[in-house]
């Protein structure tokens, strides 16, 4: 008999959407990998690396919990800024629980009371719970001040400290947002920790390899797509990707390529190792940069590119 992933479940059991908001750099996807167990978003210490509501899956026995990582909420200077703003403010009206990022060693600003403020208009149906990120970085004082500084932001439901890097309250964090949930079954099968397109997550790992050592200025400006994936004819162990990396300037296509293709190659071997990871399968990847000027504020290239 078939094992299908779905169990039964008891009328205790519970199940729902959390999603994490904050400013760029706030957190939120490393933590959204660290309660899943695996990663599913990618990481950098660029801002507005997250450009897409990615869903993980937390599976236990008492509960389902998805958590949705969403973009840095951010003064959009594009149009690609502006939708992604759309994606944050949509996807926080759809869950039944937000957590707020706020990063232990920053003080809070301009841009948290402004998300703050934006969340205060749907606290009243919607728990809002404060969590004072990245405290690895920071002693347990300063993270006492950090607490004590943004109860004063807003009334939230409640307020937790955490670490993702070294897993501190991580599995707290955890019994918050399912403590928010309301009773109900599965929604997705056991063993399902994304409901993402695998060409979608290729294109982000390609995205975030790309992303490393390059200049301030280019992390916005560049898209990935996977043109095409299938497996190795007359070979069940190896899969072909074909993607395209996508600048808006013939200069960033020169930074991306590096000497004689040194950097797009360095990209290829970080990216292949993760896609590798994360299909359970050897991979050949064929990586090709174009130029699409000025993408971020061109509709028609934005709808192409996905967003």
């Amino acid at each position: 008999m078939q094992d299908t992933g779905w169990r039964e479940t008891d009328a205790e059991h519970r199940s729902g959407f959390a999603c994490f908001v904050g400013r760029p750099n706030a957190g939120k996807s490393t933590l959204t990998n660290a309660l899943v167990g695996t990663k599913i978003a990618i990481t950098s210490n660029k801002p507005q690396t997250t450009r897409h509501a990615i869903r993980g899956i937390v599976h236990r026995d008492d509960a389902q919990l998805i958590i949705v990582d969403t973009p840095g909420l951010h003064r959009p200077r594009t149009l690609l800024g502006e939708r992604l703003n759309d994606v944050v403010k949509q996807t926080w009206s759809e869950v039944d629980v937000v957590g707020f990022c706020v990063p232990a060693d920053e003080k809070i600003g301009p841009g948290d009371r402004y998300i703050a403020a934006e969340l205060a208009k749907i606290a009243k149906n919607t728990p809002v719970v404060g969590l004072v990120t990245k405290t690895d970085l920071v002693t347990r004082d300063a993270v006492g001040e950090q607490l004590l500084a943004l109860q004063e932001v807003m009334d939230f439901a409640e307020l937790v400290p955490v670490s993702a890097v070294d897993g501190y309250q991580v599995q707290t964090v955890a019994d918050v947002f399912v403590g928010r949930l309301p009773e109900g079954p599965q929604l997705y099968p056991d063993g399902d920790l994304t409901d993402e397109p695998e060409q979608t997550l290729i294109a982000e790992l390609i995205r975030e390899a790309a992303l490393e050592g390059v200049r301030d200025e280019l992390p916005h400006s560049i898209a990935v797509t996977v043109e095409e994936m299938l497996p190795r004819e007359g070979r069940d162990d190896l899969i072909d990707i074909y993607a395209t990396v996508y600048v808006e300037r013939p200069s960033q296509k020169a930074i991306v390529l590096g000497h004689q293709g040194s950097r797009l190659k360095q990209v290829g071997a970080g990216a292949r190792k993760h896609i590798e990871a994360l299909l359970g399968s050897k991979v050949y990847l064929d990586l090709h940069i174009k130029v699409a000027k000025d993408w971020q504020r061109d509709p028609k290239q934005l709808g192409r590119l996905g967003f």
